[in-house]
C-alpha cells in the first residue's frame, strides 16, 4: 500500500475475456477495501458487464466519479461488437469476445500514450478469442508493441513471490527457438530482467541463465549452443556489471532458485521457464509484459472455462498481478 506521502498509482484495469473467469476475479479484488485504497484505479469496461461480474463473484463492483476513493468507471460501451447488447457467449472462445477484450485494452493503451496511467492489469484473454477477432500477432505482447509503437527488445516475464523468470524466446514454434537464440537476444532478454527487477524495488538481483541444450550441452557433445552463443552473452551482461551466471542445466536451475540462490532465471523458451514455473506456485503466478512504457500485468492463467459462473475461481493470481502493477507502478510515479 502506498504512503500519505506518494502519489497514488493510477492504475488501469480491464476485465479480459468476457467468455471466461476473469470479470469474476476482478469483482472479488475490488471487494476489498485494501485493493480500492491502493491505486486510482480506472475500469475500463461498461456497466452491464460490471453487473454481470458482481452476480458471479456474489459481491457487486462499486465506482463512482474521480476523488470518491472508489474505482471510476470509463465506460466503453460504444465498442461493444454488434449482437453482445444482452450479453457474451460465456465458457467459449468468440469472436464478439476477442473484440471486446481488445477494445478495451486499446483504450488502456492510449492512456499510456497520454501518460493517464502509471500501469495496466487485465483479467484472462483467450488467445483463440483474439485471433478470431482479427489479432494477427502471435500473442498480445507483440500486439502492444504494435500499438504502442514500440520497437526494442520485449519478453513476458513471469514472477512467483521471490523468483522472476524472463524469454529470450517465447511464443515460437519449438522449430523456431535455435534460431532465435543468438547473443545479442540473450544479452537483451537479460539486460531486461536486471531492469524490470531493479524497477521492482530489487537493488542487486542475482539471475541465473538456462542452458539450452540437456546437460548444458555437455562440452559441445550434445550442441554448441552454451559455448558459442549463451557463455558469450552471461560474459557480456557481466561486462556490464550484472550478477549473472551460467548456463546451467535446466532440469537443475530451478531447484537451485528455489532455495534462494538466484532472484531471477533467464530462460531460453517459453515452456522451459513456465513449467517450473506452474509447478512452484501455479495459484500465485503473475506474468509480466517487459519493456514496455509501463508495466501491463496479468495472471499466468488463463480463462478457464470450466469453472465460470460457480463462483469459485481462485484469486491468488490476480491479486499478486494487482499488487506487483501497484509497486512497479508506485515507483514509475514517484520517479515522475
Amino acid at each position: 500500500m502506498t504512503t500519505s506521502s506518494q502519489p497514488r498509482p493510477r492504475v488501469a484495469i480491464t476485465l479480459g475475456d468476457p467468455a471466461g473467469v476473469g470479470p469474476e476475479l476482478i469483482a472479488k479484488l475490488l471487494s476489498r477495501p485494501e485493493n480500492t485504497e491502493a491505486a486510482d484505479i480506472v475500469l475500463i469496461s461498461d456497466p452491464d458487464e460490471l453487473r454481470s461480474a458482481g452476480e458471479d463473484a456474489g459481491v457487486p463492483i462499486e465506482y463512482g466519479d474521480a476523488g470518491s476513493g472508489l474505482p471510476v468507471l470509463h465506460d466503453n460501451s460504444a465498442a461493444r461488437p454488434v449482437g453482445s447488447e444482452t450479453g457474451f457467449e460465456r465458457r467459449k472462445a468468440t469472436e464478439a469476445g476477442g473484440r471486446w477484450a481488445l477494445a478495451n485494452l486499446a483504450v488502456a493503451l492510449d492512456m499510456v500514450k497520454d501518460g493517464r496511467v502509471d500501469a495496466i492489469l487485465f483479467a484472462p484473454l483467450n488467445k483463440s478469442s483474439l485471433h478470431l477477432a482479427g489479432m494477427a500477432e502471435n500473442d498480445e505482447l507483440r500486439w502492444f508493441e504494435e500499438v504502442l509503437g514500440v520497437d526494442s527488445f520485449t519478453s513476458e516475464l513471469n514472477v512467483l513471490p521471490g523468483l522472476w523468470t524472463a524469454r529470450v524466446t517465447s511464443h515460437v514454434s519449438i522449430a523456431d527457438v535455435h534460431s532465435g537464440i543468438t547473443r545479442d537476444n540473450v544479452v537483451e532478454a537479460g539486460l531486461l530482467l536486471d531492469q524490470v527487477l531493479r524497477g521492482s524495488g530489487l537493488a542487486s538481483p542475482r539471475i541465473g541463465v538456462c542452458a539450452l541444450n540437456p546437460h548444458a550441452g555437455e562440452s559441445g557433445r550434445f550442441g554448441r549452443h552454451e559455448i558459442d552463443v549463451i557463455s558469450p552473452a552471461v560474459g557480456d551482461l557481466a561486462d556490464q556489471g550484472l550478477d549473472v551466471k551460467g548456463p546451467f542445466p535446466s532440469d537443475t536451475i530451478f531447484l537451485r532458485a528455489r532455495s534462494g540462490e538466484f532472484d531471477g532465471i533467464l530462460t531460453m523458451y517459453h515452456d522451459q521457464g513456465q513449467i517450473a514455473m506452474k509447478l512452484m506456485g501455479f495459484d500465485g503466478g503473475v506474468t509480466i509484459a517487459g519493456g514496455l512504457p509501463v508495466p501491463i500485468c496479468t495472471p499466468a492463467h488463463g480463462t478457464a472455462f470450466d469453472v465460470v459462473g460457480q463462483g469459485v475461481a481462485n484469486t491468488g493470481s490476480m491479486q499478486n498481478a494487482f499488487d506487483l502493477a501497484v509497486r512497479i507502478g508506485g515507483r514509475r510515479s514517484v520517479d515522475a
